[in-house]
C-alpha cells in the first residue's frame, strides 16, 4: 500500500506549506485503501485566507468586464480541454463511475459558459429625464468577499454552480471543499489561476466544523452559498444570517415521481432505475420514491426489478454501472435502512447486500435496492437516506398522489410520468416542490435557470445560477444626476476599445 499524499490548502495561487496540525483521512471508495491525508485549517489559517481575498478582491473588482470575461474565457478552454482528468479525480475520492464523473464537470463547465455573458448580465437601466434635467441609471456591484461551502457528492460541479458567477460578478472567493474529496476543487483553483485569476482573488481551504463556523462568522465575508443535508443547511443560514452575511443553503430532499396509469411504463421503468441508482443514490436530485398510482404499480415493480438485475456495480474505472458509497460510515447507515424496512412491513424486493461487486479489496459498496409497499410513516419515507435505496408507495388517485408529495416537508425536485397533457399541466402548477420535470426524472435546469426548491430544501430567497445567482453576488445601487453641461473630451480620431 502507497503512503498517502497529503493535500493541503491552496491559499495566494499556490499549494499551502505551512504545518499540517489536524488532518483527515481520504479514500478511494472502491477499494477501501486511504489514498491521501487532508490538512483540516485551523481558524486562523482560514481566517488568514479571508483576509488575503480581501486584498485581492479591491483590484480583482476593479477590472473591466472585459478583463474578467477574458479570464472566464480562458478558464472555460481549459476545464474544457481536462476535464476528463478532473473526473479522474472525482471518480478516486468520490466513487462516482467515470462516466457520471464526466457529466458532472460538464454540467459545471454549462455554468463557466453562462459566466463568460457577465458583461450582458451585468447591464443596470437607464432613464433619461426622470424629471426635468435628471437622469436615473441602475448598476450591480460585487459584494467583497464571498464563501463557498460545497458537499461531497459533486465535488467538481456544486463548486462551479457558484464560483465562476462570484468571480464573474468581482468577487473573491474562498471555498471550502469537502474533507471527504477534495482533490477536484483544489485542480480547478488550479486551473482558474492557469487562466490568469491574480492570486487570492479564489482561494481553498479545507477543514470541518472549525472551518464553517470561522466562515460563517468572519467580519469580513459578506455571503454565503452552502449546499449539503437540510439540518446542516438551516444552521449555516442562521448562523451567517445572524452575523449579518446573504445566505443561499441548499438543503437535502425526498424527490417523488408520479406514475400515472397512462403512462410509457417501460419509459419510466428506465427513468426509476435511473435516476434512483445514478452516483449510488448520493444526489440530492435522485429519485427515491417512487408513487405508483394503481393499478399499474405490480407492473411497473416488476419492470423495475428486471432492469435492475442488468446493472453493474463496481469500480468506477471499469465501465460499471454504478459505484461505491463515499465512506463505510455513510455506506453502514444507509444498509440499516434495510433492516428498519423489512421490519416495518415494506417489501423488499430486490436486496442491494447481495449484489456481486466488480472490485478489487474491500470497498464501500452497496446494489441496488428496491422496496415495495412503502408506507409514509416508515424511516424509509421520512428520512433522507441518500443512497441506493427506492421505495414504491402505491396511491388510488392522482389526486392521493399528489397530497402525498405536497405533504412532505422536502420541495427540492419531482417529476410526474404521463402521457396525459392535462394531468402534467395540471402537476406543474399544483405540486410544491421548486423544480418539477414532465417525463423527466432528474430535472436539474440548464445554466441559465436557477437551481433551488422550496420548503426545507432551502434555506433563504435566492436559488443557485441563472439570474438569481447574478442577484446574490452583487448588490443593486441607483444613481440619480443632474449635470448643468455635457462635459468635452477632447478629439481623439481612434476606433474606440474596450479595456
Amino acid at each position: 500500500m502507497s503512503t498517502p499524499a497529503r493535500i493541503t490548502h491552496f491559499i495566494d495561487g499556490k499549494p499551502w506549506h505551512g504545518p499540517a496540525g489536524r488532518t483527515g483521512p481520504v479514500h478511494n471508495p472502491a477499494t477501501g485503501e486511504q489514498t491521501g491525508t487532508v490538512d483540516l485549517a485551523p481558524a486562523e489559517v482560514v481566517s488568514a485566507a479571508v483576509r488575503s481575498a480581501r486584498t485581492a478582491w479591491r483590484e480583482w473588482s476593479g477590472l473591466s468586464l472585459a478583463r474578467r470575461s477574458q479570464v472566464l474565457f480562458a478558464f472555460r478552454e481549459l476545464l474544457n480541454a481536462r476535464r476528463h482528468e478532473v473526473a479522474a479525480l472525482v471518480t478516486a475520492e468520490h466513487g462516482k463511475v467515470l462516466s457520471d464523473a464526466l457529466g458532472e464537470v460538464t454540467r459545471g463547465l454549462e455554468v463557466a459558459e453562462f459566466a463568460c455573458g457577465i458583461p450582458h448580465l451585468l447591464k443596470g437601466g437607464y432613464t433619461e429625464n426622470a424629471a426635468t434635467g435628471v437622469d436615473v441609471h441602475s448598476v450591480r456591484q460585487s459584494l467583497g468577499v464571498v464563501a463557498v461551502i460545497s458537499p461531497f457528492n459533486f465535488p467538481a460541479m456544486v463548486p462551479m454552480w457558484f464560483v465562476p458567477l462570484a468571480l464573474a460578478c468581482g468577487n473573491a472567493v474562498v471555498l471550502k471543499p469537502s474533507e471527504k474529496d477534495p482533490s477536484a476543487a483544489l485542480a480547478l483553483a488550479a486551473l482558474w489561476k492557469e487562466a490568469g485569476l491574480p492570486d487570492g482573488v479564489l482561494q481553498v481551504v479545507n477543514g470541518d466544523k472549525e472551518a464553517v463556523d470561522t466562515l460563517l462568522t468572519h467580519e469580513d465575508v459578506r455571503a454565503v452559498s452552502f449546499v449539503g443535508s437540510t439540518p446542516v443547511a438551516r444552521y449555516v443560514y442562521e448562523t451567517a444570517t445572524a452575523h449579518g452575511k446573504r445566505v443561499q443553503a441548499l438543503g437535502g430532499a425526498k424527490n417523488h415521481m408520479l406514475v400515472l396509469p397512462d403512462a410509457d411504463l417501460d419509459l419510466a421503468a428506465d427513468a426509476a432505475v435511473n435516476a434512483g441508482f445514478g452516483s449510488a443514490g448520493e444526489r440530492c436530485m435522485a429519485v427515491s420514491a417512487l408513487v405508483a398510482v394503481e393499478p399499474v404499480a405490480d407492473d411497473l415493480v416488476a419492470r423495475i426489478a428486471a432492469r435492475m438485475a442488468k446493472l453493474r456495480v463496481g469500480d468506477g474505472t471499469r465501465g460499471c454501472d454504478m459505484g461505491p458509497l463515499v465512506t463505510r460510515q455513510h455506506r453502514d447507515k444507509v444498509a440499516s435502512y434495510l433492516d428498519a424496512g423489512v421490519a416495518a412491513g415494506a417489501a423488499l424486493v430486490v436486496d442491494g447486500r447481495d449484489t456481486a461487486v466488480d472490485a478489487d479489496g474491500e470497498g464501500f459498496f452497496l446494489g441496488p435496492t428496491l422496496f415495495d409497499r412503502v408506507e409514509p410513516h416508515m424511516s424509509l419515507y421520512t428520512d433522507e437516506i441518500f443512497g441506493p435505496v427506492l421505495s414504491v408507495l402505491r396511491v388510488r388517485s392522482y389526486d392521493e398522489g399528489l397530497a402525498l408529495v405536497n405533504a412532505n416537508p422536502y420541495g427540492n425536485g419531482t417529476a410526474i410520468f404521463t402521457n396525459d397533457g392535462g394531468a402534467a399541466r395540471r402537476f406543474q402548477n399544483e405540486v410544491e416542490v421548486g423544480m418539477v420535470g414532465v417525463n423527466v426524472p432528474i430535472p436539474v435546469p440548464v445554466s441559465h435557470y436557477s437551481f433551488g426548491g422550496w420548503k426545507q430544501s432551502l434555506f433563504g430567497d435566492t436559488h443557485a445560477h441563472g439570474t438569481e445567482g447574478v442577484h446574490f453576488f452583487t448588490r443593486g445601487k441607483v444613481v440619480t444626476s443632474r449635470w448643468a453641461d455635457p462635459s468635452h473630451g477632447g478629439l481623439n480620431l481612434g476606433f474606440p476599445q474596450n479595456d
